[in-house]
């Protein structure tokens, strides 16, 4: 509830530049929300649920012809592959199928508790949402009561802070969902199977810098791979995918994130690694934002005290 009000307040907060009383920018805005999330509810969720069942349906057929085409390498390139290598390939696979099938039905059985859970959050975080966004300015009066008075470093760390983490937030967002639609609409003028799927996924794929489109790309390829084979209609979508990838790494993450402080890609992979295995999700959602404030807390840490030398 709190990083969706953080995202939504971008809005209410251009609204209010824009003459609006708070309460009033606060309402639009919050209908607008219940709009986005009634559509993706009931709208995208279905069909990226068909769509799961439809490829779990269509796994067994794929795995087998994936499986038949491993058989034939040996024959056609036997000075680099053997027979051996090509069954030992084989039984690894079906092994990993075997676990990943237990996997599932133990995933299936414990659903029940993560549905209900859902459906509370479902009632709960709009509702939260909502008074986080009404009160806001009450919630923050509350909270610095408990701060010290003296904090002019944690006050510069905070404004730099909020300014590269606001940016990049709400930039991901709208990266997210531009990524998903132009993949969705690619693949599905293209006649991919599965294209609001593979679209959210491609979408998705945006939130781990660098990881997330190598990984996105194995099943993306795979499905055209299964659907087509070696026919131009895959080499059409190879390139429609590739382009829109090139076209994200360099057009449109540098239009949305240009005011966000630039780290070396050590220093993200880096933070994706510490603070995914800290937190999770969230921890990789918010890696960026997180190295952000490191660095701006290394960099304020000097220069407020050559301040206070150059003061005596």
């Amino acid at each position: 509830s709190i990083v969706i009000a953080y995202l939504l307040e971008g809005l209410v907060g251009f609204l209010q530049r824009q003459g609006w009383p708070r309460l009033g920018a606060v309402m639009l805005v919050y209908i607008a929300f219940i709009a986005f999330l009634v559509t993706v509810l009931f709208g995208v969720i279905p069909v990226v649920s068909r769509q799961v069942t439809e490829l779990v349906q269509q796994l067994p057929s794929m795995i087998s012809d994936g499986l038949m085409s491993l058989t034939q390498l040996p024959e056609r390139y036997p000075e680099v592959v053997t027979a051996e290598q090509v069954q030992q390939v084989i039984g690894s696979i079906r092994h990993e199928i075997t676990n990943y099938g237990q996997r599932v039905l133990s995933w299936s059985l414990a659903s029940v508790v993560g549905i209900i859970t859902l459906l509370v959050y479902l009632i709960l975080v709009p509702l939260l949402v909502f008074f986080f966004l009404k009160d806001r300015d009450l919630i923050v009066a509350w909270f610095m009561r408990y701060l010290p008075r003296h904090r002019r470093i944690a006050g510069d760390v905070w404004r730099d802070v909020d300014r590269q983490i606001s940016n990049y937030v709400r930039g991901k967002f709208w990266e997210i969902l531009i990524i998903w639609a132009v993949s969705y609409a690619a693949f599905q003028l293209l006649g991919l199977n599965y294209a609001m799927l593979l679209g959210l996924l491609v979408g998705l794929s945006v939130i781990v810098p660098y990881v997330g489109a190598t990984v996105v790309t194995i099943p993306v390829l795979l499905v055209a791979w299964f659907q087509w084979g070696w026919v131009s209609e895959f080499a059409w979508l190879a390139a429609v995918y590739f382009t829109i990838q090139a076209l994200d790494g360099n057009v449109l993450v540098p239009l949305l994130f240009s005011e966000v402080v630039n780290l070396h890609p050590v220093a993200i992979i880096i933070s994706i690694l510490v603070f995914g295995g800290l937190w999770g999700f969230w921890g990789v959602f918010f890696a960026i934002p997180l190295a952000t404030l490191v660095k701006a807390i290394l960099s304020a840490w000097p220069r407020q005290e050559s301040e206070a030398e150059a003061g005596d």
